[in-house]
């Protein structure tokens, strides 16, 4: 029996577009080593290109994920900002969890998930006005729209055992 379809959103809210655009951006960061800011600053300097790789990731491609202001995509820059810069300051502590949950070695996972791990995790470790749920949650939802078949299912476990064990890692010498 094949699972029923997926009802697919019409609104992607705008830290949601944020995320997503971030995952782009620092998966970009580990393929290139540009700096993140850097690809932040192009990503905007060319809103036309923003906006088609907006529609390329609304999984409608509607005009429905458009929003009011003279239809550029709604995101916030913000939380973007946020993650471009905290990602890379904190990749050592990050990669260091990552680490303990992951079944192969890091440079053997999928860079898309990669990015979206490193993502997840730190908004799970850093981000105290994001509940670990919601991102987990964010991270999932962007691996089965960025990632590999089945690659959420991954992404989940790994950053719920993040989640589960952060306190007790906390005390513990990284």
């Amino acid at each position: 029996m094949s699972k029923p379809e997926r009802e697919r959103p019409h609104f992607v809210g705008p830290r949601s577009q944020a995320r997503r655009y971030a995952a782009l951006a620092l998966y970009q960061w580990s393929l290139t080593g540009d700096d993140p800011m850097t690809i932040q600053r192009h990503l905007l300097d060319d809103p036309d290109w923003l906006d088609a790789i907006a529609a390329s990731l609304s999984e409608t491609g509607e005009e429905e994920t458009a929003l009011k202001d003279g239809g550029r995509f709604n995101f916030d820059l913000k939380l973007l900002e946020e993650l471009l810069r905290g990602v890379p300051a904190h990749l050592q502590e990050i990669d260091a969890h990552l680490k303990r949950y992951l079944d192969r070695p890091i440079g053997q996972v999928d860079p898309v998930e990669l990015a979206i791990l490193r993502l997840g995790a730190y908004e799970i470790l850093f981000v105290d006005n994001i509940p670990d749920r919601v991102a987990i949650n964010e991270a999932v939802e962007l691996t089965k729209l960025l990632g590999a078949y089945d690659g959420h299912k991954y992404v989940n476990g790994v950053l719920d055992k993040i989640a589960r064990h952060k306190d007790q890692a906390a005390n513990e010498t990284i």
